[in-house]
């Protein structure tokens, strides 16, 4: 697989949820039947060991970051032998540079292609810290940056920090998820000013899926009209109805190939939006995210409970009855008939 080439392309990649059971210890058949319900949904990849797979895992009273990367990656790896076809390993990285590294040699050398750096551990660092800590992780591994929104630990971070950051040659995409308008626009001019048409860029803003993905992004460069595109998503949204997903996202590249934009994709994209306020439960600053993808994946009986490693996330109160809400408003965006009809070949 030529993974620029791949992502350039445009893909699916769901950030992967953790299974635990009701005593909170790791599911590795509930891990293992996710795995194979995001490649059988049609995905180009998974993100594993991102904020939906629970940073704890690197705990050591957990010791479950190599056990989590590992059983994603040869669960794929079966899969793709009996269905083959280019697909993305994406592992997350996390920490300061010396944890970075080790994270990314291991996610190296279990077939991973690309690893999403987290830039969370330098909240006071200056930006030439971070960039030096991302040119030395990329020596190791490809790189997916990632913008984090600051509600959830990531910072406000200067076009000029991106311009720079697009220099780095190991870069290959890029999340951009500061659920902020002027500062996603920061990094797609960046990337367009540095001239990497090489890397591919990815919405991470579970907030407006549909509108970054319809957008094109066109700005003055060298003195002629250049135009990006969002062409891909990374998204913990696209942990759960991944199937829908699928079908949403090949829509979507059918639409923004049009020279215009049919008005009905506003009221979808509202849809989807609606759906994720709930999902990531955005009346409590995010607090039932994780909760909110597990307790989804729960209904259709993929998981078997909403437990996190970190007893204190659970739902928020009223968020289980917000999400049987938006699935009754808008069941085209869910994939329950798709779950139920292979769930049992996934749990095998």
């Amino acid at each position: 697989m030529n993974l620029r080439s791949h992502l350039l392309a445009g893909q699916v990649i769901p950030a992967h949820p953790l299974a635990l059971d009701a005593q909170r210890r790791f599911s590795e058949k509930h891990q293992r039947a996710l795995a194979r319900y995001y490649f059988s949904a049609g995905t180009g990849g998974i993100a594993v060991g991102v904020h939906s797979t629970q940073f704890e895992i690197r705990d050591p009273r957990h010791n479950l970051f190599k056990p989590v990367l590992e059983l994603a990656a040869a669960t794929i790896a079966d899969e793709l032998r009996a269905a083959p076809r280019d697909y993305a390993l994406i592992a997350g990285v996390c920490g300061q540079t010396a944890q970075a590294v080790a994270e990314a040699e291991l996610a190296c050398s279990l077939g991973y292609h690309a690893g999403l750096v987290s830039m969370a551990a330098f909240q006071t660092e200056p930006e030439e810290a971070i960039l030096a800590h991302v040119a030395t992780v990329a020596l190791t591994i490809p790189v997916v940056g990632f913008y984090l929104q600051p509600a959830v630990g990531g910072r406000v971070l200067s076009h000029g920090f991106w311009r720079r950051f697009a220099e780095i040659p190991g870069i290959v995409a890029i999340k951009i998820a500061p659920f902020n308008r002027y500062q996603t626009i920061d990094v797609v001019r960046a990337v367009t000013a540095a001239g990497r048409d090489d890397i591919a860029l990815y919405t991470g803003n579970d907030d407006t899926i549909v509108t970054d993905l319809l957008s094109p992004f066109t700005f003055d460069t060298g003195g002629r009209p250049v135009t990006r595109r969002i062409v891909g998503g990374l998204l913990g949204h696209w942990g759960v109805w991944t199937h829908s997903a699928v079908e949403l996202f090949r829509e979507l590249q059918g639409a923004a190939a049009q020279p215009q934009i049919d008005a009905s994709w506003l009221a979808r994209a509202t849809a989807v939006t609606d759906m994720n306020a709930t999902l990531f439960d955005a009346a409590n600053h995010f607090r039932g995210c994780i909760p909110g993808i597990l307790e989804v994946l729960r209904r259709q009986g993929l998981v078997t409970s909403v437990h996190c490693l970190n007893p204190a996330e659970v739902l928020s109160p009223g968020q289980a009855e917000e999400l049987t809400r938006v699935c009754t408003a808008y069941p085209e965006l869910t994939d329950d008939s798709f779950v139920a009809e292979h769930r049992d070949h996934w749990l095998r």
